[in-house]
C-alpha cells in the first residue's frame, strides 16, 4: 500500500498556538528557521528515496524562493497552505479568496506550474466553513486535505468521512478530499496522522495504526508534519501551558520517528497516492 506523506512548510512563529501572541506584522522580527529545517527534511527524504507533498505558505515562498524551487526540482509535489496562515472563519469568504489567490500567484510564479492541492491552516475548513471548498473549486484546485474528522478546539468535523472521498460542489464539479489519518475506536475517531499526534503517541502505536488502516481497512494512510517539528533548538515563545505543551513536547523525537516510518512503509505525494486507487473513491454531496 502506498501512503501519503505531507509537510506543511511554515515556521514556528506561524502556528495557531501562538496566534494570540505573535501578530503577522511581527513575524519579520523572529529568526527564520523554516529554510534550514526543510532542507533537513529534503535530505532525509532523498536518503530514503521517498517523495512527499509540501504545502507551502505563500509568505515563506516569497522569502525562500530557492527552497521552493529545490523542493520542486527534487520531484516533490507542491501545494498551497494559503499565504498568511490565517484560520478560515465563518464570515471571511472574501478574505479567504484573496489570501488563497495571493499564495497561488506567488507559488506558481516561482515553480512555473499550476497548483492542484491545498491544505487550510490548522485544518480550519469545518462545518461552518465548507463554503471554502467552493472557492477552491472556483480557483481550479483538484485536491484538498483540510477536513480533519476529529473533535478539536481549533478544527475538525467529527462525522466527516475518514478516508479519501469526492466532495460534489454546487457547480457539479468534484473536489477530492484526503483527510489526515484516524482510527475508529469506541465510536470516536482517534487522530494518528502526524503532527503533535506523531510526537505524543508511542511510535509503536503509530505503526500499528498505519498497518491497520492499510491491511484491515484497505486504505492509504496520511501522515503530516512541519519543519519546526524537527527543530528542538527553536526559540521558546512565552505562551500558555497548553500551547507550549502542544508545540514543544517531544520535538526531539520527530526526526527519528519519521526516519523509521520512511523505512517501514511506502510513501508518495498525495496526488500520486490517490491515483493508485481513484476508481474506488466514493462521492458525497
Amino acid at each position: 500500500m502506498v501512503n501519503a506523506l505531507t509537510i506543511d512548510v511554515e515556521d514556528y512563529f506561524h502556528v495557531q498556538a501562538f496566534a494570540g501572541i505573535i501578530a503577522p506584522d511581527h513575524w519579520r522580527h523572529y529568526p527564520l528557521r523554516v529554510e534550514r529545517n526543510t532542507y533537513r527534511l529534503l535530505e532525509l527524504l532523498e536518503r530514503r528515496h521517498a517523495r512527499a507533498t509540501f504545502f507551502v505558505l505563500g509568505w515563506v515562498a516569497e522569502r525562500c524562493p530557492t527552497l521552493l524551487q529545490d523542493i520542486f526540482s527534487a520531484g516533490h509535489e507542491i501545494g498551497s497552505h494559503g499565504y498568511g496562515h490565517q484560520m478560515i472563519t465563518c464570515d471571511d469568504q472574501k478574505a479567504f479568496r484573496a489570501d488563497l489567490s495571493r499564495a497561488t500567484s506567488v507559488i506558481e510564479d516561482k515553480i512555473g506550474t499550476k497548483l492542484r492541492c491545498f491544505r487550510a491552516p490548522s485544518y480550519s475548513i469545518t462545518a461552518k466553513t465548507l463554503w471554502a471548498l467552493e472557492i477552491l473549486g472556483d480557483l481550479g484546485f483538484e485536491y484538498d486535505s483540510s477536513i480533519f474528522p476529529v473533535y478539536h478546539d481549533f478544527y475538525g468535523i467529527p462525522d466527516a468521512p475518514r478516508f479519501p472521498h469526492y466532495r460534489v460542489l454546487r457547480t457539479g464539479a468534484r473536489l477530492l478530499e484526503f483527510p489526515p489519518s484516524t482510527l475508529r475506536i469506541s465510536a470516536n475517531n482517534v487522530p494518528v496522522g502526524g503532527g503533535g499526534y506523531l510526537r505524543l503517541l508511542p511510535y509503536r502505536f503509530t505503526t500499528w495504526a498505519i498497518r491497520r488502516i492499510n491491511h484491515k481497512e484497505n486504505q492509504p494512510a496520511m501522515v503530516y508534519l512541519h519543519p519546526w517539528e524537527i527543530d528542538p533548538d527553536q526559540p521558546r515563545i512565552a505562551a500558555g501551558l497548553r500551547s507550549r505543551f502542544r508545540h514543544y513536547q517531544n520535538l526531539q523525537t520527530t526526526e527519528t520517528k519519521l526516519s523509521h516510518l520512511l523505512e517501514e512503509f511506502t510513501w508518495a505525494p498525495m496526488s500520486e497516492t490517490l491515483s493508485n486507487y481513484e476508481s474506488r473513491i466514493p462521492s458525497i454531496n
